[in-house]
């Protein structure tokens, strides 16, 4: 049995889990905005909550990993190994520093609501857009390191493709982090 390839499986296993989890949580943050109800709301707010949890085991998996990896095959002074574990920080942080915290504050205007209609504070956090641009630009800062794994560049170009896919996700959510128009009738009636 090959160990390389066998920890390559593993490697492409915890970034599954990461993409699955962020599927998931895109869904939720679809039906959040979409809810009229905490009724309706908190379901999705409780899987949100429960899947964010994959995320940790994720990126520990993919420096884990990618560190073996690197020892076996790389030298750490790689231009492109360098940025991904910068990117692997980088979605770790903005993870826990912005994406959780106001996370927590949906959760606790959901709490605070209750089963009736969506409060305008709790409305707003549904499309908070710091919460909607981390959950879409992790995701493509990934992509742009998977385009750095298959490609191996320079440096340069390597942080250009992580760059450019936080941009794209980044604009992605600008789109959706908004009440949807036929819904602000109903916030201004609700207040």
């Amino acid at each position: 049995m090959d160990t390389y390839r066998t920890v390559l499986f593993l490697h492409f296993v915890a970034l599954f889990i990461g993409f699955g989890a962020a599927a998931i949580l895109g869904l939720s943050l679809f039906r959040l905005r979409a809810a009229q109800t905490g009724a309706d709301a908190m379901p999705w707010g409780v899987l949100a909550g429960n899947v964010e949890k994959a995320f940790p085991v994720a990126i520990l998996g993919l420096f884990l990993t990618g560190a073996y990896m690197t020892s076996d095959v790389w030298t750490w002074s790689t231009g492109w190994i360098d940025v991904a574990i910068v990117s692997l920080v980088v979605i770790a942080a903005q993870g826990v520093l912005v994406a959780g915290r106001r996370a927590k504050e949906l959760e606790h205007a959901l709490e605070a609501n209750g089963p009736g209609p969506l409060s305008e504070r709790a409305r707003q956090l549904t499309c908070d857009r710091a919460l909607w641009i981390v959950s879409f630009a992790n995701p493509g800062i990934v992509l742009g390191v998977v385009w750095v794994m298959t490609q191996k560049p320079g440096t340069a170009e390597a942080i250009v493709a992580v760059v450019v896919g936080y941009i794209v996700g980044a604009l992605a959510a600008l789109q959706f982090a908004k009440v949807p128009v036929g819904e602000v009738e109903v916030v201004a009636a609700s207040s």
